[in-house]
């Protein structure tokens, strides 16, 4: 994971920004989606086993809760908080399980290495104390999918993650 800080150059005209340059990445990406989330929305917990994501807030704030699942990673198992805002970029690998909770209307441009299909999607649930991270919202509006998802360690006992006990 990386949090990059996306510095705008301003004029009497407005600023300019550049998001992202392909060679800092180890692979291109593919394809680009726009998210918009209304206050109180916790999207998550996601992984990927193949797919990196680049996420680009755009307006609004929220709190990203991040899991490193990689095996040998100094950070595996431990999960964090990141303040997501305008300005920043967050680059999430493959086997880092990602969600975030919106505190203001929230527009999220993110950028994904590889086209979407379904068959990488992998999650469990938000909620799970085992993840470590304070939501900013107690009572936050879920999808079908996250409020049903299974817990931190029957996600974890299942998933394929090379090295990941279970």
């Amino acid at each position: 994971m990386r949090l990059l800080r996306l510095d705008p150059i301003e004029d009497a005209r407005g600023s300019f920004v550049e998001l992202f340059r392909q060679e800092a990445f180890p692979r291109p990406f593919v394809q680009a989606n726009l998210s918009r989330s209304r206050p109180g929305v916790l999207r998550g917990m996601h992984y990927h086993l193949t797919q990196a994501d680049l996420w680009i807030p755009v307006e609004g704030r929220a709190t990203a809760g991040l899991l490193d699942l990689r095996h040998g990673s100094p950070a595996r198992g431990r999960g964090v908080g990141v303040d997501l805002r305008p300005g920043s970029a967050l680059y999430l690998p493959p086997g880092v399980a990602h969600g975030y909770c919106v505190t203001d209307a929230f527009v999220l441009l993110y950028l994904v290495d590889r086209a979407y299909d379904g068959s990488d999607e992998h999650g469990f649930d938000p909620r799970d104390p085992g993840l470590g991270v304070v939501w900013p919202v107690a009572d936050p509006i879920l999808s079908e999918r996250d409020r049903t998802a299974p817990g931190l360690a029957s996600a974890l006992a299942s998933a394929e993650l090379p090295g990941w006990p279970g």
